[in-house]
């Protein structure tokens, strides 16, 4: 049986919740800088991955942090050395803030398997390099306060 767009829209909807894709962009260089906006209220982050659509040079260290609006930016992962991934290889998060960033080459990489509660603010890319590269970026999240949604950034 084959899923028509709507169906399966539907079925990530009720399994994953929304989700705001972020186009492909360059990279922060040996900083950080949003991808994604939390706006409103809290939302609980099901997912996030990032899909290298441009080989990234050597960019060093990769992580995300959440900086809300109110309180002390922190990391939501430790680390991954990102090296030089080459085009379609992806990254995620386990869920859990002492666990390193998953790379997946050939295409595949696990999902986050632990909710991150996301406050007011943004959701930041960390890098310890200065190179060349693009990632494309995909949230999947539900609303926790009446009104709070994200925005790619």
């Amino acid at each position: 049986m084959t899923l028509n767009y709507l169906e399966g829209e539907q079925l990530r909807r009720l399994t994953f919740g929304l989700k705001v894709d972020r186009a492909t962009a360059t990279l922060p260089q040996t900083t950080a800088a949003a991808i994604f906006n939390v706006l409103v209220g809290r939302v609980a982050m099901l997912g996030i991955v990032g899909e290298v659509t441009t080989v990234l040079g050597a960019v060093g260290n990769m992580s995300l942090e959440v900086n809300p609006t109110v309180g002390t930016t922190t990391a939501i992962c430790a680390v991954v050395a990102a090296g030089t991934a080459e085009a379609s290889s992806q990254f995620s998060i386990e869920g859990t803030a002492g666990t390193a960033m998953t790379l997946g080459a050939g295409g595949a990489v696990a999902m986050q398997v632990k909710p991150v509660v996301l406050s007011v603010g943004t959701l930041d890319l960390r890098l310890s390099g200065s190179s060349t590269g693009s990632i494309k970026w995909s949230i999947l999240y539900v609303p926790i306060d009446d009104g709070a949604y994200v925005t790619a950034a």
